[in-house]
């Protein structure tokens, strides 16, 4: 049962009217409203902001790496470090090792370009410092409401956006209202930010229907795979900061690794592989295992204990893939958006820059009696800022490390290294990561060895340690256009690599009771990665917002 016949059955919704509505609470969703309370403080005005968040809490989805850059925070909340902010490990060292099958070569400190260079960074939980951030936007008067995933875009008769709806609560798995259905409820707003992060189930469809990405390079993304570890003491050194290159990853597959230390005897591990990879046998997954089996990770973490696990894609198109960032009534901030330095590895400083620079243009509009119209004022920012210049220098960081390691490492080192990303130059993507498969036919099988339960492990075991949960009698968040394309398509010419690209076991090939093949769907294993809908060779899996508060629960991610 469709939302429109649910309300004319059960309705109408109940509704509640804000100035501004932030659909995410994450750093990006945080800081534009913890940025609009500011400026109305500042001229003693009332401003209503709500942020909107699907996770069961802040924090609970968020997951990155992470080394934080400063520098956005120090403009957001200048006196961070008094107010006990939790950026307490400040990079030490930085290493950076090209991996073959059992040797590691590292890159002198004096040869790296500044993208790789970590001085006055800090290594975080990007979780806890989001829950930080919501402790200072509530304390100006910001609501919240954790457990309530935006689930559609409200539009004017313009077309304008007026808002968003929650999604409905109580439905069972065939769709229809069990006793416990309640409708979802109507938030509406004189301006509408999004910041889902990469690969937003609402933020896709804005794009789509104003056409925000028509004249930018299509976007590509990374998956990021990460595990907690607490290990040997004698093994840990606060704030070193490393990454790696080159192995387990064919040469002309773009991905990478970081390990990070924390505090408390605690590392980061993790993995990254680029979802524009054309080898349909590759697992993300069983790559990241097979990194931490090399000599110079496994040192680190054996003898250790595996705290936590999770999984994001992430958006690696840089500069030239961003889309138009406003529309009537709203505007794209953070991931949402694509904005990440890959070079980097680091988005949490861009996200909550645009967060600023969109409340600013929110309020400022707001201020002079507009509503629903175009938040010029926020790309025109974007324009003049230092954001703009870092991703700028950035631009072709991705394309060069997409045509193979070698070239790569050779381009990226002239460009940032000696001659700090001014090149006249520009190379743009010309796919995006969905047609990048080759049949099954033309590629290489690849064996990977079986998990030994102590450095190496399995997905359902991984999946637990994320504390992913979801309402089992609801409708699949995992959707599918043509139920027929799974065994017809992605079987029979690709080898069934969704089997392969997801991260959590959600999908599996089964023979059913006629012998024939049938894709099964394991929903409530998904950890809202989003790898499905990027991957996918026909774009036939559309993800879309389950009930509130399902998913992973990031402790100390």
């Amino acid at each position: 049962m469709n939302t429109q016949t649910l309300v004319e059955k059960f309705g109408p919704r109940e509704s509640m009217e804000y100035d501004v509505v932030i659909v995410g609470g994450g750093p990006a969703g945080l800081s534009a409203a913890i940025r609009l309370k500011q400026m109305a403080h500042e001229r003693g005005i009332e401003l209503s902001v709500c942020v909107l968040e699907k996770g069961s809490e802040l924090g609970a989805h968020t997951l990155s790496g992470a080394v934080m850059d400063p520098r956005a925070l120090n403009e957001l909340i200048p006196d961070w470090k008094e107010r006990g902010a939790p950026l307490d490990v400040e990079v030490t060292e930085d290493r950076f090792l090209f991996l073959s099958e059992k040797g590691a070569r590292q890159v002198p400190n004096w040869l790296l370009p500044d993208n790789f260079r970590n001085h006055g960074n800090y290594v975080v939980s990007l979780g806890n410092v989001t829950r930080w951030l919501g402790v200072r936007a509530e304390e100006l008067g910001v609501e919240i409401f954790a457990g309530f995933p935006a689930a559609e875009v409200l539009y004017g008769e313009r077309g304008e956006v007026l808002g968003v709806a929650t999604g409905n609560m109580g439905l069972g798995k065939n769709g229809e209202p069990t006793d416990a259905f309640q409708l979802g409820m109507e938030l509406h707003a004189k301006y509408t930010m999004f910041a889902e992060g990469a690969r937003g189930h609402l933020g896709r469809q804005l794009m789509e229907r104003f056409r925000l990405n028509e004249s930018a390079d299509p976007q590509v993304y990374g998956l990021g795979i990460k595990e907690l570890w607490e290990i040997n003491p004698a093994m840990h050194k606060p704030g070193l900061v490393i990454h790696t290159a080159g192995w387990p990853l064919e040469n002309d597959t773009y991905g990478g690794s970081f390990l990070y230390h924390l505090d408390n005897n605690q590392v980061v591990v993790g993995f990254v592989v680029g979802l524009g990879y054309t080898n349909p046998f590759l697992s993300p997954f069983e790559e990241f295992q097979r990194y931490k089996t090399h000599p110079a990770i496994r040192k680190f973490l054996e003898g250790g204990k595996r705290v936590s696990y999770g999984a994001r894609a992430i958006a690696a198109g840089g500069l030239m893939s961003l889309p138009k960032l406003v529309f009537p009534g709203g505007a794209l901030i953070g991931c949402n958006a694509g904005f990440l330095n890959a070079s980097r590895i680091k988005g949490s400083h861009a996200a909550i820059s645009t967060g600023m620079m969109a409340a600013e243009a929110a309020f400022n509009a707001l201020q002079s009696g507009r509503q629903h119209d175009v938040l010029t004022e926020y790309p025109d920012a974007f324009d003049q800022s230092w954001l703009k210049q870092e991703l700028h220098r950035a631009r072709n960081f991705k394309q060069w490390m997409s045509k193979g390691l070698l070239a790569g490492t050779f381009m990226v080192g002239l460009e940032q290294k000696l001659l700090g990303g001014r090149v006249p130059w520009t190379l743009h993507h010309q796919h995006s990561d969905n047609e990048t498969l080759k049949p099954a036919a033309e590629c290489k099988s690849i064996v990977y060895p079986k998990p030994d339960g102590k450095l190496t492990f399995d997905r359902l075991s991984s999946v637990f340690l994320s504390n992913t949960n979801h309402e089992e009698n609801q409708p699949a968040h995992l959707t599918l256009k043509d139920p027929s394309v799974p065994v017809d398509v992605n079987l029979a010419r690709y080898a069934g690599p969704e089997a392969r690209f997801c991260p959590a076991g959600v999908y599996e090939f089964a023979t059913n009771n006629e012998g024939s093949e049938q894709l099964v769907i394991n929903a409530q294993n998904c950890v809202h990665c989003k790898t499905c809908d990027i991957k996918d060779p026909t774009q036939n899996i559309v993800w879309v917002t389950p009930e509130g508060g399902g998913g992973p629960n990031y402790p100390n991610m």
